[in-house]
């Protein structure tokens, strides 16, 4: 086998790109290209102390910076393009979250108003040890400390929007964007619909970890060296944001109110197992109802996002290979980058 082409990206602060559609292409890649790349923290590296605020150092909206958008050739309204996470690290010993005044989905905000008073806005700074994986919360009273399990994953990742959208870095929808699940991490193909020719990929938002629901609407935030591979497929159309592991099909959904994100995701994992696995609608919703896990994404952003996942190993085999069997052809092609 041939070695894949490698396209290393450090992007310079005036390159990000802070929309999905809109902005210039960083490069030209074809399909099987293989993206070496750096991304900035949400906060575009800024907050570096608890003693820096983001009110201080951000300006609004320019917040989530995206490293792309790449041109992908031949990529077409219509069909796929599948993202395979190699590998996400943290490109530093530290990250940052906060809690920001009206914002996060334990205090009023500005489309959920009361008379409440805005929360505080507090810094903390995670420790990261790279080597013991591991993530360390300090609380900033009482003397509480933790070490928490490292689970590097991606908040962001999307194509430019249809219909000659440009949507904001911070919003998730059907062309992916601030999704902002925990199960986008290494290991892990997400399938997204090309919207225009090209497909403008692009990602960001780098958490060290994140609970599911991202609360307080921010995880533990960091700047990310991220290996990842992009294929396409022609003529199957995805309509809205897919991953696939080596355990789970995995379908999100994003919307307000929070129930339908949630019908959204459960829907889309539904007519999935009809397409490929050869169920009928009503077989398929009925096993779905029992079988389903239902995590949560995001309850703080512009649009909410929900998760619905099967475990594999209780599918029958496929009609076809899922998505043209590309987790497997990717997982393949990963495997010489993870051990060189």
């Amino acid at each position: 086998m041939t070695d894949p082409r490698v396209l290393t990206v450090r992007p310079t602060p005036e390159q990000y790109a802070w929309t999905f559609g809109g902005a210039r292409p960083l490069a030209t890649v074809r399909p099987g290209t293989v993206l070496d790349l750096f991304t900035e923290d949400c906060f575009g590296g800024r907050v570096t102390s608890e003693k820096t605020l983001v009110s201080e150092v951000c300006r609004f909206p320019f917040l989530n910076p995206q490293t792309g958008p790449f041109h992908v050739e031949g990529a077409e309204p219509g069909d796929t393009l599948a993202v395979h996470f190699v590998s996400i690290e943290p490109a530093r010993d530290w990250a940052a979250s906060t809690t920001v005044p009206l914002f996060g989905a334990l205090t009023s905000t500005h489309t959920t108003a009361t008379l409440q008073e805005p929360l505080p806005e507090t810094v903390w700074i995670w420790q990261l040890d790279r080597e013991r994986r591991s993530c360390r919360f300090t609380a900033r009273e009482g003397g509480f400390a933790l070490d928490l399990p490292m689970d590097p994953m991606h908040g962001t990742v999307g194509l430019a929007p249809a219909n000659l959208e440009v949507r904001s870095a911070l919003v998730p929808d059907a062309h992916g964007g601030n999704l902002d699940t925990p199960e986008m991490r290494a290991g892990v193909t997400c399938y997204l619909g090309v919207n225009v020719p090209g497909a403008l990929f692009s990602l960001g938002d780098g958490h060290a970890r994140q609970g599911e629901g991202e609360t307080c609407g921010v995880a533990v935030e960091c700047a990310m060296h991220t290996v990842v591979v992009v294929e396409l497929l022609k003529g199957v159309a995805t309509p809205w944001p897919r991953l696939e592991s080596d355990t789970h099909l995995i379908s999100t959904g994003s919307a307000r109110p929070l129930e339908d994100a949630f019908r959204i995701a459960q829907l889309d994992l539904v007519q999935w197992l009809v397409r490929d696995y050869g169920f009928a609608t009503m077989d398929a919703y009925q096993f779905l109802s029992q079988a389903v896990e239902s995590p949560l994404a995001n309850v703080c952003d512009t649009n909410y996002t929900a998760v619905a996942k099967v475990r594999k190993e209780w599918l029958p085999a496929p009609t076809a290979p899922a998505h043209g069997g590309l987790h497997e052809h990717l997982r393949r092609t990963a495997t010489p980058l993870t051990t060189s």
